[in-house]
């Protein structure tokens, strides 16, 4: 899929348009063991919203978790940011609005695959690991949970932008293994964190601004646990100039180490400036349903 994203908000009928500042590519491909594949992907050009989402459980009941998370996600937020309300609320803590939206939604995509794994028994245990960022007023916010990351090119610079919610990472941080360990590790799919699992979940959320020409690069596990950061770092920057080349042959250089899972990505490139209006998103205004 390709989309050029168009940013449009409404306020009191007021319409703010931000064209073509998105380049978004997305590709997804259940690797070469996998007979069928648990992840899910999605993008709104019209919101600037990414989701991926890794699905886990037995009997297929991972790519109903993700699908979950995904179409909460995509259809709350189109909903949050289009529709305007006369009984609209404004935010009690001065939070950014986008951070708000992401955590908040990502909450409701829990409950919804935690209460269908306990009406269905062929889902119960059924989780996803998710991250997604929206991309407004020149900045993005992201939220994440689990091992599905974000990475950001910038120049030359190549680097992960979200923390994996993981076994291995824990182990990293408090210096009981090294990174160069860790590439060998076993351990490389055991996440601390997961959608759906329990009746909440805390997701982290960042906001980071953006610059024109960064690339973010979304990604499930399937692609970071069989091709190298450098390598996947090394493969945008060579392809910057063709996404949909870059999305394939990051897939293929994961099938291509074994391709032990199912491997999904999302690439957004900034091609230009969307800023909006100051007395737009400082005074936006957001409810949420009972």
């Amino acid at each position: 899929m390709r989309g050029w994203a168009t940013v449009n908000y409404q306020q009191r009928g007021q319409i703010v348009n931000v064209k073509d500042a998105l380049e978004i590519v997305s590709q997804t491909n259940p690797g070469m063991v996998r007979s069928h594949n648990e992840d899910s992907v999605t993008y709104d050009a019209v919101c600037g919203l990414v989701v991926l989402a890794d699905g886990m459980g037995g009997y297929n009941a991972g790519e109903v978790a993700s699908g979950i998370a995904v179409s909460v996600l995509s259809s709350e937020i189109r909903h949050s940011l289009e529709e305007v309300r006369p009984e609209e609320k404004e935010t009690a803590s001065g939070e950014e609005v986008g951070v708000i939206l992401l955590r908040e939604n990502v909450k409701k995509a829990n409950l919804s695959i935690f209460n269908a794994a306990q009406s269905q028994p062929q889902y119960a245990g059924m989780g996803t690991t998710i991250v997604t960022a929206l991309f407004y007023d020149n900045r993005v916010v992201v939220a994440h949970v689990g091992d599905s990351r974000m990475y950001r090119l910038r120049g030359e610079v190549f680097e992960t932008i979200t923390r994996d919610h993981s076994l291995l990472q824990e182990q990293i941080d408090s210096g009981v293994i090294s990174k160069e360990m860790a590439r060998l590790s076993k351990n490389k799919n055991l996440v601390t964190r997961a959608v759906g699992i329990e009746a909440d979940v805390v997701p982290e959320v960042h906001v980071h601004d953006v610059e024109v020409g960064d690339i973010y690069l979304l990604c499930s596990d399937g692609l970071n646990d069989m091709v190298e950061d450098e390598d996947i770092g090394a493969t945008v920057q060579m392809l910057q100039g063709n996404l949909s080349l870059a999305a394939v042959q990051l897939i293929e250089q994961a099938n291509d180490k074994g391709g032990r899972d199912n491997i999904s990505v999302i690439l957004v490139k900034v091609k230009g400036g969307y800023a909006a209006p100051r007395d737009w998103w400082s005074k936006f205004k957001f409810w949420f349903k009972n």
